[in-house]
């Protein structure tokens, strides 16, 4: 499945980035684990190639970003900030969140860009320190 492939390689470059090369969780999800999902997933396409997705969990009038992935052959593109742009443009909620690793710069100077503030900072059980990060609309 394509979804899964692109999750794999963005997610290999974060747990790069999180010194959690053995031990991360996003990339031992099994494919059921999307099939099976009740989220709502977004692709966005470079030419016929799956460049980046984002996993939706909406509920009442709160929008999660479960995940936001970009394939790092299209890295540095603002495909991220095209698929966030997206969210904000087709879903009426109140309330926008997301989590990520502390140590993903890049990622965190993307949301802040979006104006999420950071609500939170904690330390999973598989070692691996993460912010929640939540925007409200406007």
């Amino acid at each position: 499945m394509k979804i899964r492939e692109v999750f794999q390689a963005s997610y290999a470059v974060e747990a790069k980035l999180l010194n959690a090369e053995k031990n991360f969780p996003p990339l031992k999800r099994p494919l059921a684990g999307y099939i099976e999902s009740d989220n709502s997933f977004y692709g966005y396409h470079e030419g016929v190639a799956l460049a980046a997705v984002i996993e939706i969990k909406e509920a009442d009038k709160l929008t999660h970003i479960q995940s936001l992935v970009v394939d790092p052959v299209f890295f540095r593109k603002g495909i991220a900030s095209k698929l966030l742009s997206f969210l904000f443009e087709n879903f009426d909620s109140e309330v926008f969140t997301v989590e990520t690793g502390a140590a993903n710069d890049p990622a965190i100077k993307l949301y802040e860009r979006f104006d999420f503030v950071q609500v939170k900072k904690w330390m999973t059980e598989f070692g691996i320190e993460k912010v929640a990060f939540e925007k409200k609309s406007d």
